[in-house]
C-alpha cells in the first residue's frame, strides 16, 4: 500500500494551476476535464475543480479546506469490504472510473476524502 496521489479541490482551476506552477514551482504535466496534474517528486499532485467533486463523492464539497488523498491498492473490492467491516462509512463505490481506476471513497475524521484506487484499463483517452 502507498500514497498514489494528493488531490486538492479548488474553486478556480486555472488560477490554482498558475499558483502551483509559477509560485510553488511544481512541474506542470497536463490539464484534462477539470483536473490538472503536476510532478511532485514521486507522488502525483493534482488539482480538481470543486464543482465536479460531487460526481465522485456523492456529496457537495464545501468551499474551504477540501482535498483527496489517493491510496493505491491491489484489490479495491477487498479494501471496500474491509472498510465496511471496520464500520467506515463508504461515500461511493466501488466503481470503475474512465481514467483507469476502480475506486472507493471514504472520509477521514476531518472530512477529507480518501480514495482507494486499483488500476484498471482506461475507457477514456486524454485529449
Amino acid at each position: 500500500m502507498g500514497i498514489g496521489y494528493v488531490i486538492l479541490y479548488v474553486g478556480e482551476l486555472e488560477v490554482s494551476v498558475g499558483f502551483y506552477r509559477d509560485v510553488v514551482g511544481l512541474a506542470y504535466k497536463f490539464t484534462d476535464a477539470g483536473y490538472a496534474e503536476f510532478d511532485a517528486g514521486g507522488v502525483r499532485f493534482g488539482l480538481y475543480e470543486r464543482r465536479r467533486a460531487e460526481w465522485l463523492t456523492g456529496e457537495v464539497v464545501s468551499p474551504g479546506a477540501g482535498g483527496e488523498v489517493v491510496v493505491m491498492v491491489d484489490d479495491v473490492d477487498g479494501c471496500a469490504a474491509r472498510l465496511r467491516a471496520a464500520g467506515v462509512p463508504v461515500l461511493s463505490g466501488p466503481a470503475d472510473r474512465p481514467w483507469g481506476h476502480r475506486t472507493v471513497h471514504v472520509a477521514d475524521p476531518d472530512g477529507f476524502v480518501v480514495e482507494f484506487a486499483q488500476e484498471i484499463p482506461r475507457t477514456r483517452q486524454r485529449r
